[in-house]
């Protein structure tokens, strides 16, 4: 990789505009087993998701053979094939509410490359900044890794254990419906999602994987069911292992002893960490 050609990113910049409608917010309910209210104008959008607005609208003829858009638009043209959601750092400075028309701008924050044990990587990291008609909504830092094609038969790397001493969990089944609706919802044609034969021939994983930004939403999701009332003003996350169908895994919440903070976790069948969380209060 020429890291500093790829660093020239650093700083590129885009805007968009949306309109937060109901019917994604009816839909994604769906997906989750929820049995809210129907949404109405002026209802708060639950924290995470925006992820439902502001999709991308690339041609067929722009993506590339995993379902992405083609590398060198927007984000950087790291040459790694194998790219996935990280992880990432949100504010919610004050709720985006249905029927609010939001402008998004994207920046290019950071670009690097280094050498791990399962080869070369690459990390691009984006800033989203959303206004609604009450000005800044939501900033969020967005993690991209991109990393080598997997050799057939690579011994994947050690599990780290997840924590037991959760105040609540929910067990999730996860299949090919759950994640074709989310990939639906998001507009989300990468392929690892919902094309077995690609996921295992190509990138040699051995079955679908459970999207980042899922599981994330099961956590907050988790924490919505749980404390009803709270306002979730900060939240990060960060991917540690690959979920796969039909890999039954647990959402999990402790809350700290102030009340102001919860960890959040997802944790494998096998007793794996997938995903780390916390959530801030208030």
């Amino acid at each position: 990789m020429d890291t500093a050609k790829l660093k020239e990113w650093i700083g590129k910049s885009t805007e968009s505009q949306d309109e937060i409608t109901a019917f994604p917010v009816k839909a994604l309910g769906a997906t989750l087993d929820r049995e809210d209210p129907a949404p109405v104008r002026g209802d708060a959008l639950p924290a995470l998701w925006h992820w439902l607005y502001f999709l991308p609208l690339h041609r067929q003829c722009e993506l590339g053979v995993d379902g992405h858009a083609n590398r060198g638009g927007f984000l950087p043209p790291v040459p790694l094939p194998r790219r996935m959601w990280a992880g990432g750092r949100l504010r919610f400075h004050q709720p985006l509410r249905l029927g609010d028309a939001v402008s998004k701008t994207s920046t290019i924050l950071d670009v690097s490359a280094k050498t791990g044990r399962s080869g070369a990587l690459a990390f691009v990291t984006v800033e989203h900044r959303y206004s609604g008609p009450q000005g800044l909504a939501v900033t969020e830092e967005h993690d991209i890794v991109y990393r080598e094609e997997a050799a057939p038969g690579a011994a994947a790397p050690a599990p780290v254990a997840a924590r037991t001493d959760e105040d609540w969990s929910r067990e999730i089944a996860p299949d090919p419906v759950l994640l074709f609706r989310f990939s639906a919802l998001t507009f989300n044609g990468h392929r690892i999602h919902y094309d077995h034969d690609y996921v295992t021939t190509v990138e040699h994983y051995p079955d679908l994987i459970v999207h980042g930004p899922l599981l994330a939403v099961l956590l907050l999701d988790l924490v919505r069911r749980n404390l009803p009332e709270a306002t979730v003003s900060s939240f990060s996350f960060k991917g540690v292992r690959p979920t796969h169908v039909p890999q039954r895994f647990q959402a999990c919440g402790k809350v700290s002893e102030d009340g102001k903070t919860v960890a959040l976790w997802i944790r494998q069948a096998d007793g794996a960490l997938a995903m780390s969380a916390t959530a801030e209060l208030g």
